[in-house]
């Protein structure tokens, strides 16, 4: 990241508080900005889809889960490099993350390592339109 340049936006998605704000402590160690959301439809009734450069989602939540949200998200029209996380994995979750254009797919817990990497991967996946 270049010093003039704002650092970029990380949206966080869980119902778990703890996930999210510890997520968010990372995230800003790393000098990125965020906005956490505790459901999927809380981030899409807000404004922050515009100037998130890369999601963080749940898989499981109640409602709507990370998936669904993805595909909410590109019915819109607004397709946001996106890393899935989930405590239950099925092959059948990390086959949809994937279909759904997930970056990456962590199982909780995650390496630090893992989720530094996939953000790497996101914000250069979305450098070249990332932003609509």
């Amino acid at each position: 990241m270049t010093s003039t340049a704002p650092a970029p936006v990380i949206s966080i998605v869980d119902d778990d508080e703890s996930v999210r704000l510890a997520t968010e402590l990372f995230m800003a160690s790393l000098g990125y900005r965020t906005h956490l959301f505790s459901s999927a439809e809380e981030f899409l009734r807000s404004s922050r889809a515009e100037e998130t450069s890369c999601l963080i989602i749940d898989v499981q939540m109640p409602e709507m889960d990370g998936i669904e949200l993805q595909a909410a998200l590109k019915a819109r029209g607004r397709e946001i490099p996106t890393i899935f996380i989930t405590a239950f994995p099925t092959e059948d979750i990390a086959t949809r993350a994937r279909a759904a254009g997930a970056v990456c797919f962590l199982t909780k817990p995650f390496k630090a390592t893992a989720l530094i990497g996939c953000i790497e991967s996101a914000l250069e996946q979305g450098a070249g339109g990332g932003k609509t």
